[in-house]
């Protein structure tokens, strides 16, 4: 595999994101997001082309069980890799960034919803070090990744601390 880079996305990426990864109306949103300073679109490119993404939700969570247990805590959203690039380390790098990102803003912990149907990304963050949040599951809501509707899905809140 060539050699990965991780950096913060810009309005000028937008054309080759939607054309690559698709969720055009997803990537203009967190993009407009991040020039509001609520969150940070990282992505991951290899040969010039974009193979995956993370955004860091900085703004306060959508779902009000996490504003009351995780107030203030940044939340990992929307990790994706293409699948020829899977199983590489690309969502592990896009993941260490994401926090660094936290931890330059001094938090202290970072949180992440995923799917209770989701068994392969859950390994993943076990992996990392993330842990349930010791409550029941909560209904999440995310963007639609083709016509920019809102979704729910039933999900697992994990949080792992940031030394």
């Amino acid at each position: 595999m060539s050699e990965v880079e991780i950096r913060q996305a810009q309005w000028e990426d937008l054309v080759v994101l939607a054309r690559t990864l698709g969720q055009r109306h997803y990537f203009a949103d967190r993009l407009t997001r991040q020039d509001n300073e609520l969150g940070v679109l990282l992505t991951a490119w290899t040969d010039g082309a974009p193979i995956g993404d993370v955004y860091l939700w900085l703004d306060k969570a959508e779902e009000p069980e996490i504003r009351e247990y995780l107030p203030n805590v940044p939340l990992l959203t929307h990790l994706e890799v293409v699948p020829a690039h899977r199983n590489h380390g690309v969502g592990t790098m896009l993941i260490d960034v994401a926090e660094d990102h936290a931890r330059a803003r001094s938090s202290a912990r970072i949180a992440l919803a995923v799917a209770v149907d989701n068994g392969k990304a859950a390994k993943l963050y076990d992996r990392l070090g993330y842990r349930n949040w010791s409550h029941e599951p909560i209904v999440c809501y995310s963007l639609d990744f083709g016509d920019g509707e809102r979704r729910a899905e039933l999900c697992h809140v994990l949080v792992t601390p940031l030394a």
